[in-house]
C-alpha cells in the first residue's frame, strides 16, 4: 500500500467546521456572501457568484437560521427574498449589505452577480 506524505504547516483542522470568517483572517479577502433561500434555484446562485466573484458563499435555508448564524459566519453581504430581506435589514448589524433578490435575478445568475457587485461598491469606505 502506498501512503501519500502531508504537507501541512499547521495543525490539522479537517475535524472542525468550515465556513465564515477567523478571527485572523484579513478585512476585503474573499468576501463571504450569504444566501437565503431553499432548493435547486439557491445553489446555482451559489455557483454562479463562486465562479464570476470567486467569493466564499454560505447558504441558509431561511431568515431565521440566516440570524442564527450571522455572528458565527460574519457574511460580507446576505441575498435574500423580498420578505426575508426586509426582515434581515432590521435584525442584523447596520453596516452588512443587504440584497433583496427579485425574480429577474432567480432567472439570471449575472443579474445576481451584478446585484451583489454593485451593493459591495455602494458599502467601501472612501
Amino acid at each position: 500500500m502506498v501512503t501519500t506524505p502531508e504537507h501541512r504547516d499547521g495543525i490539522d483542522r479537517r475535524a472542525q467546521p468550515r465556513g465564515g470568517r477567523r478571527p485572523n483572517d484579513v478585512d476585503g479577502f474573499s468576501p463571504l456572501v450569504m444566501l437565503v433561500g431553499e432548493g435547486p434555484a439557491v445553489g446555482d446562485m451559489a455557483e454562479a457568484v463562486l465562479a464570476k466573484l470567486r467569493f466564499g458563499v454560505a447558504a441558509t435555508p431561511n431568515a431565521d437560521d440566516a440570524l442564527r448564524v450571522l455572528t458565527t459566519l460574519r457574511p460580507d453581504i446576505i441575498v435574500a427574498s423580498g420578505t426575508d430581506a426586509g426582515r434581515i435589514r432590521l435584525e442584523a448589524p447596520e453596516h452588512l449589505s443587504v440584497v433583496a433578490m427579485t425574480d429577474d435575478m432567480r432567472g439570471s445568475p449575472h443579474l445576481l452577480v451584478d446585484a451583489i457587485r454593485e451593493s459591495i461598491r455602494a458599502n467601501q469606505p472612501g
